[in-house]
């Protein structure tokens, strides 16, 4: 799990071969204008989900990890507090994964817990259980989705 700002993302794009096209993508599109809903950047491999809503209470949020997709989430306007937990110390799945949403959801809580402003982003990769939108207040953001392969 990484968390940072956009400012920094030159240090990150050596770790994927799509997360240099993911960054520009954030650096110059008009994020506080464009639709929300998916935009695709590079078919399947590549695309982007613009939400902007009201966040969920602590107590019912959800950890959820991926296996074909790692998400950067960058957050637009507002503050996302999120949570993470290392897959391994996850029990089993109360949602078993769904190859067709890319999820799986787990009981388990976290105490690892962490504000993302508005200018920051996490990147969330499959062994990184996580939970967002854990916050009263609305949130606009992006969560890239980054094919693993």
């Amino acid at each position: 799990m990484v968390l940072d700002k956009l400012s920094n993302t030159a240090r990150y794009t050596c770790m994927h071969p799509l997360f240099a096209q993911a960054f520009s993508y954030l650096q110059e599109t008009d994020l506080a204008s464009i639709a929300t809903g998916v935009h695709e950047i590079d078919g399947k491999n590549l695309f982007a989900i613009i939400s902007e809503d009201k966040g969920i209470a602590k107590e019912n949020a959800k950890l959820e990890v991926h296996r074909k997709y790692i998400d950067i989430q960058y957050v637009i306007s507002g503050t996302d507090h999120m949570g993470w937990k290392d897959l391994a110390e996850c029990s089993q799945p109360n949602d078993p994964y769904n190859e067709a949403r890319d999820a799986a959801f787990f009981p388990d809580k976290t105490q690892n817990w962490f504000d993302v402003p508005a200018g920051s982003f996490t990147i969330f990769y499959p062994d990184d259980a996580h939970a967002a939108m854990i916050t009263d207040q609305v949130v606009r953001k992006v969560v890239l989705k980054i094919a693993v392969s």
